[in-house]
């Protein structure tokens, strides 16, 4: 099977606002898009990446945060603990970078590849890259964490980003 690489969606792009909409089933054009995403993930050197990021208004992400591969749909973030503060980029929002506060620890329900109900705790990186795809998810997006200071340094960035994003 071919696995093709996908057109990472940069800030600007109106899907990536959108909430995305939950997967009824997985089947193989779901798995075929997992595929995928991963190997553009692995192409752009991420850790993780949300459908919403390539176009796709569904609810699943994949991360491998050098533990292997994983994907997750319809992600439930059942419980949060403790805080952390770290720096987060973004392949949709290259060159920027934004100090996020984020729960050290969750305990998230999710379907897997495979249909299968899964509910495990994460915690440290893999709890913050479960976090940030699940914002993306939802249309949000690390800038919106930004401080307003932060947000005028990041504007002229931002608008290039976004002229980008109509091309």
């Amino acid at each position: 099977m071919i696995v093709s690489s996908l057109k990472i969606r940069l800030y600007g792009d109106s899907c990536l606002r959108k909430k995305s909409i939950p997967v009824m089933e997985t089947g193989t054009s779901e798995r075929m898009l997992i595929k995928s995403m991963l190997a553009t993930m692995y192409q752009h050197k991420g850790i993780g990446l949300a459908a919403p990021q390539v176009g796709i208004n569904q609810r699943i992400f994949v991360a491998d945060i050098g533990d292997g591969p994983i994907a997750v749909i319809n992600p439930q973030i059942i419980s949060k603990s403790g805080t952390g503060v770290l720096e987060e980029g973004c392949l949709s929002i290259p060159g920027v970078t934004v100090k996020i506060k984020r729960p050290q620890k969750i305990f998230i329900k999710y379907l897997d590849e495979q249909n299968r109900t899964i509910e495990k705790e994460h915690e440290g990186l893999m709890a913050r890259v479960m976090l940030h795809e699940t914002d993306h998810l939802n249309g949000k997006l690390i800038v919106d964490y930004a401080s307003l200071t932060q947000k005028r340094k990041l504007k002229k960035h931002l608008k290039e980003l976004e002229a980008m994003s109509k091309e």
